[in-house]
Formats: structure tokens, C-alpha cells, sequence
């Protein structure tokens, strides 16, 4: 071990800064950030440094470093490109027994600045003792990414909390156990709705020996590739002890889901309805109930055409508690990966999303309104109805000759986009396999141009001059 990672206290400890330029800038937040007196000797200042200085925040010590400055300092920081100054500071902070850094000099520290991931008052400290700083500011960036925001908030109450759990269980065992359930449990949801006081009424009741109260996770899985996941929806996925999920969410993003939780597939597909929505409005209910925390994964975002807000009518009157995680709905990810902007000043003003399939005795669908031109007209499971929606697009004026696109499996390996008219809708969906998202409207001709995702693209139009002008 090169170096022994210490966590300091330095709240009104006086910290000496070298250097007033932006590498100095970032040193000198970084020791205010952690309540230290910082001292700042430097000839000029950066413009953040000048208004901190401004605001009494840090002190302007002296335009020149002399070794007297170090006397009575905890720590040290030299960050100027003068390769004799840092090195008297270095020389002059060993002589006094005082902690030195010299930024990007690593055989003149005693001690390292870490890639710090900051959940206060959770730090995560990471270092690779001076050898590879970029490799170790990789790392931080993956763990960022997995430390969820809300754990510095979840471990300042479990802090104020701590001394009566003492009192009721004795037991560093059982305490371990206690703490080892709420911090994956309902305090941690609660936690991250931000709903304070419930969590702590949560941590009361289950050091009461109550019985933790199930819950149900609404996720959005978004439309198939994987890394379109929201970091929430990945922490839920991880934690969940039963998983409903829809056949919309692809296999990418399933193998994410925790290994030993229960999957159970309530998929419905045209002609092969397995599971009906009453009996998955059952099963939500009966897996809460026995205290499970459930995630309902659902294709793209749950609350555009996904039913989300039914099957969450259903547990608000049993009294369950559930939260929403967004997710990228198939409109926006599928036409993003085609190269097809849903607004464009030259061609779309406005965009419309609606169902191929509705209520039997549902309102019938406004059709003057989505035949206006200038204007993107998006339709989530139309293929088996395309010629319907065809033969009343072009008989309220919708042009027959108006570009198309179908988008099969959009975002994932396998996205294929098939383009033409809107004459040729009804034979194009019939070369279409689901879940294919049909798109009408004059900005499905610059995925021509704005292809980027690979994948095949089947094209009978050819591009217009004003794309080719973008």
C-alpha cells in the first residue's frame, strides 16, 4: 500500500493553496467545499478564485510564497507551473512536518487528492497512488452511474435514527439485520421519492418487528437497447424479488434484471393474449401483499399506450405503495436511432402520438386532425390495422404520396427501417414483423441522411433537396 487512505476533518483547519490559476481553482472548492480555512498565494487569480476571495470566503495571503506562510498549516497544496516554486513549497512543507500535495508532481506528495464521489456524508474515495489519475477518474464515472443520488439522504436518517435503534435491540446482530433490510427495503424507496418523514415512520415500524410492507416498482424498460435505461430503473431492477414483465422488453435488458428474482412474463400479443390485464392487476396485488418488492417492467415509457396508470388505480385502492420510474418511450428512441427527427422546422411543426389499437367502445379516433400535413404522425401498434389507417388518412386529405417509415425493433441489433409512401402503408406493415412503430409524415425522408445506428434501412423515396441542405 503506497499510500493509507485517511478521511480528514478539516472544517476551520487553515490550507494553504499555491497558485491561483484554474488547476488551483479546482483545489481551493474542493477544501472550502470541506469547510477548511483556505489561504490562497498567488501574484493573479482566476476569476473564480478573485470572487471568493470577494465574498471572504478564502483569504488572499501574499502575491509570492514564502516558507514562513507554511507555519501553523495543516495541509498543503502547490499548483503553479513553476517548477522552483513547487518545489520550495515541497522542500519547506517536509521541514515543517506539514502534508503536501504537488499537483501532477507525484514523487513530491505526502499525500494524494482521490477521485472522490461525493454522496455526503457517503464518500467514496478512489486513488491509483499518483500512477494513472485518468484510469481511476474512469472508474469513478462507472461508480457514479451505480451510487444511486439519495444515499447521503438515506444515511442521514438512518444517523439520526441510530441511537433508538439501540435501545430496542441490544443486539449488534439484530441491528445488522435491521439495517441490512431497510437500507433494500421500503425506507430505501421512500428515501428516493424523498418523502422523509414516511421513511422514518418506516424504520419505527420495522424495529417494531412489523412485517415490511410489500410495494410495486412501475419501470419503463424503453424501447430495447439496453443502455437507454434510466439509473433507477437499473437500481429497482437489481433489487426486485419478483419482476412482471411485457414481451416488449428485449432480452438486453432482462439479463439485467437481479439473478435470483422471480420473472413472471404477462405478455399480450395480438391473437395470443397469455395473461389478461385483470390477472396481472392480481398478481401485482397478491406479490405485494406478501411484502415482495415487485417490479412491473414494462416497454418503453408505462404511461404512453402501456397501461401503467389502470394498474396503478388498482393497488391506490388496496392501499399499496408504488412509485413510477420513466422511460424512453418507443416515439422518441426508435425514430432517434432512424435518423428521423419527430420536429423539423422545414417539415413538422408538431408530432402525434396514438394506438393502432382502441376500446371496443372507445371514442373513434379523430382522423381530419392526424391527416393535417406539417405535422409527424407516430401510431404504436398499427400493423395489423395499416390498411384501415391508410384508407382514412387518404380520405381526410392526408396526401397519398406522403413519406412513411416503419421502424422494426427499433434501437436494438436487429432495428430494420422500411420507407415508401403512404399508399404503400398496408404493404409495408405486411413485410413488418412486431413490434414494429409506424411513422408518417416529410421527416421520415432524412433518415437518409441522419442514419447513424446500425441496422438495415429499405428505402423506395429518394431524399429531398431541403434535407440535403441541413
Amino acid at each position: 500500500m503506497d499510500y493509507l487512505p485517511i478521511f480528514a476533518d478539516l472544517k476551520r483547519r487553515p490550507c494553504l493553496v499555491v497558485g491561483g490559476g484554474e488547476v488551483a481553482w479546482r483545489k481551493i472548492r474542493m477544501l472550502h467545499k470541506a469547510g477548511a480555512e483556505v489561504r490562497v498565494v498567488a501574484p493573479e487569480l482566476h476569476p473564480e478564485v478573485a470572487a471568493m476571495v470577494h465574498r471572504q470566503e478564502v483569504l488572499h495571503w501574499g502575491d509570492s510564497f514564502a516558507p514562513e506562510q507554511l507555519d501553523g498549516v495543516f495541509l498543503a497544496i502547490a499548483a503553479t507551473d513553476k517548477k522552483a516554486v513547487n518545489a520550495l513549497v515541497y522542500q519547506s512543507a517536509n521541514q515543517r512536518q506539514v502534508l503536501v500535495n504537488v499537483v501532477d508532481d507525484q514523487p513530491r506528495c505526502s499525500f494524494i487528492v482521490p477521485s472522490i464521489i461525493d454522496r455526503s456524508p457517503i464518500i467514496v474515495a478512489i486513488s491509483s497512488a499518483g500512477k494513472a489519475p485518468v484510469l481511476a477518474r474512469l472508474l469513478r464515472e462507472k461508480l457514479e452511474a451505480l451510487i444511486p443520488q439519495h444515499l447521503g439522504n438515506m444515511a442521514e436518517l438512518a444517523g439520526r435514527f441510530r441511537d433508538r435503534l439501540k435501545a430496542k435491540l441490544p443486539s449488534l446482530t439484530l441491528r445488522r439485520k435491521f439495517w441490512e433490510t431497510a437500507f433494500t427495503g421500503r425506507f430505501e424507496s421512500l428515501v428516493a421519492s424523498g418523502q422523509e418523514q414516511q421513511a422514518m415512520d418506516a424504520l419505527e415500524q420495522l424495529s417494531q418487528g412489523l412485517e415490511p410492507r410489500g410495494e410495486v416498482a412501475l419501470v419503463g424498460a424503453g424501447p430495447g437497447d439496453a443502455s437507454l435505461l434510466t439509473l433507477r430503473a437499473l437500481q429497482l431492477m437489481q433489487q426486485a424479488d419478483v419482476v412482471l414483465y411485457d414481451y416488449l422488453v428485449s432480452d438486453e435488458v432482462m439479463e439485467l434484471v437481479r439473478r435470483d428474482a422471480e420473472l413472471v412474463c404477462v405478455g399480450k400479443r395480438a391473437g395470443f393474449h397469455s395473461v389478461s390485464q385483470e390477472q396481472t392487476n392480481q398478481l401485482l396485488l397478491e406479490y405485494a401483499q406478501k411484502g415482495k418488492r415487485v417490479v412491473r417492467l414494462k416497454g418503453g415509457d408505462p404511461f404512453i399506450f402501456g397501461r401503467g396508470a389502470e394498474e396503478l388505480s388498482v393497488l391506490a385502492q388496496a392501499n399499496i405503495p408504488f412509485q413510477v420510474v420513466p422511460g424512453i418511450t418507443a416515439a422518441a428512441g426508435a425514430t432517434a436511432y432512424a435518423g428521423i427527427p419527430l420536429t423539423h422546422r422545414d417539415f413538422a411543426q408538431s408530432a402525434v402520438f396514438i394506438t393502432g389499437h382502441q376500446k371496443p367502445d372507445g371514442d373513434a379516433l379523430d382522423w381530419s386532425t392526424l391527416a393535417r400535413g406539417q405535422q409527424t404522425l407516430v401510431i404504436y401498434m398499427g400493423l395489423m390495422k395499416s390498411p384501415y389507417i391508410q384508407q382514412q388518412l387518404i380520405e381526410h386529405g392526408r396526401d397519398s404520396a406522403t413519406p412513411i417509415a416503419i421502424i422494426e425493433r427499433g434501437t436494438q441489433r436487429q432495428q430494420r427501417v422500411l420507407t415508401g409512401q403512404l399508399s404503400q402503408l398496408s404493404e409495408l406493415a405486411a413485410q413488418a414483423e412486431s413490434p414494429s412503430l409506424i411513422v408518417v409524415g416529410e421527416v421520415t425522408t432524412l433518415a437518409h441522411q441522419l442514419h447513424w445506428f446500425s441496422g438495415e434501412t429499405q428505402s423506395d423515396i429518394p431524399a429531398p433537396q431541403a434535407a440535403l441542405s441541413l
